[in-house]
């Protein structure tokens, strides 16, 4: 079998096996392997960002929200433009390649930084590689599965991304130990694990037969979508606004004055529950829909979020992290099936572009809005904030009908 077929178009001894019993597909397998090896490069690096930024070029919160708002809106809007791109184009892999190179470049640049606009500059650079890479990738995750293998396909993708982000607060936790002092040389090594990951996908990642480009002229509109996927974009923006960057709880743990080693013991912890509940609940996804999932996480969201505000000790942490971590593994592969049931298969990269579009719009007001709300109202108010704006993009989310994939999609 190439690397172009879908498993379930393959031949058994006593016919072909049902979709949601057979292998995954093998492009989806190398794109999860390609996924560890990336993410144990970058978390190496982000979750001791709050520090270097404090100790190294003497930033404070306020800054860190800017930072991340910055980053996570360029890539999204990058996601966007690259999604559709890549659906009036034969070929989605160049796309996928590109993003993790540049992201292998500058996430060691990042180690040169004197002064914050750097490690700015740095981390958008890192986040415009993911911003190429993302819709692109997740539409051949896409084009290679049937529907009924959607949810263990995004599910894979997804522990595998959590895995990596497991080993690299684990290789970075022990190279502090033995070099406390040493964050740049920290950041350099991560161009070991990203240039095999760019390597291993230029020599091993195959097109998929199932995407032929459009005939379409190039457009980004949303009108090529129906009000169910429209509605859905609305209520992951408004969700979006309260879910600020994961570098917050790195705030929280600092505000109980827990040493720096155990940051990336913490982050590496959160990380183990994503990649075993993601691993988990692709299945569950498939068998109780997409929609239901999503919703159930986001309550989950809303009472830890709340949760964080109050923790005083460190295992009190640990139990909201771990909840934290269930939201999840509940919601990540099912957003992503739920976006690929709602349009035609000829509009997936372009779908997954707007996705992470409307991710994009909040992420960066919603940064600032935390920061400033953290650190001059404090974190009941800060984290009260999240817990309110999962509620309401809940009750939006529930006027979406219709979230199982219709027939030939």
């Amino acid at each position: 079998m190439s690397l172009s077929e879908s498993p379930f178009d393959s031949p058994h001894a006593n016919g072909p096996l049902p979709p949601e019993r057979a292998a995954l597909p093998r492009n989806v397998k190398l794109l999860g392997w390609a996924s560890l090896l990336n993410d144990t490069a970058s978390e190496m690096v982000f979750p001791l960002l709050p520090v270097f930024l404090a100790r190294i070029v003497g930033a404070g919160t306020i800054e860190l929200g800017l930072l991340e708002g910055i980053a996570e809106s360029v890539a999204s809007l990058l996601k966007l433009w690259s999604g559709g791109r890549s659906d009036r184009s034969p070929r989605r892999k160049q796309y996928v390649v590109v993003g993790y190179l540049l992201a292998t470049i500058s996430r060691p640049l990042i180690a040169l930084a004197t002064a914050p606009w750097h490690v700015i500059a740095a981390r958008t650079a890192d986040r415009v590689g993911k911003g190429i890479r993302t819709a692109p990738r997740d539409a051949m995750i896409a084009d290679s599965t049937a529907p009924a293998q959607r949810g263990r396909a995004f599910g894979f993708h997804r522990a595998m991304d959590h895995l990596g982000a497991v080993l690299g607060p684990a290789a970075a936790w022990a190279f502090l130990w033995q070099r406390p002092d040493d964050l740049p040389m920290l950041f350099v090594l991560t161009a070991i694990p990203g240039a095999v990951v760019v390597a291993l996908l230029m020599f091993g990642l195959r097109e998929t037969a199932r995407h032929e480009a459009g005939r379409e002229a190039f457009s980004l509109t949303l009108v090529p979508f129906d009000r169910r996927f429209r509605v859905y974009l609305a209520a992951l923006a408004l969700f979006t606004l309260g879910n600020t960057s994961d570098l917050f709880l790195v705030k929280r743990a600092l505000d109980l004055e827990l040493s720096e080693l155990w940051i990336p013991v913490l982050w590496g912890g959160l990380h183990v529950v994503k990649s075993i509940g993601n691993a988990m609940s692709g299945r569950a996804v498939d068998r109780f829909g997409p929609k239901a999932m999503i919703l159930a996480g986001w309550v989950v969201y809303a009472i830890f979020y709340t949760a964080f505000a109050f923790v005083t000790t460190l295992g009190e942490l640990i139990v909201a992290l771990v909840g934290y971590g269930v939201f999840y593994a509940l919601t990540e592969p099912a957003e992503k099936t739920l976006v690929a049931n709602l349009v035609a298969k000829e509009r997936t990269g372009l779908a997954f572009g707007w996705y992470n579009f409307a991710i994009a719009v909040t992420t960066l007001p919603g940064n600032i809005l935390f920061g400033v709300l953290y650190e001059h109202y404090g974190a009941a108010v800060a984290f009260g904030w999240g817990a309110v704006m999962a509620a309401a993009a809940a009750a939006l989310l529930v006027a979406v009908r219709g979230t199982r994939p219709a027939v030939g999609n």
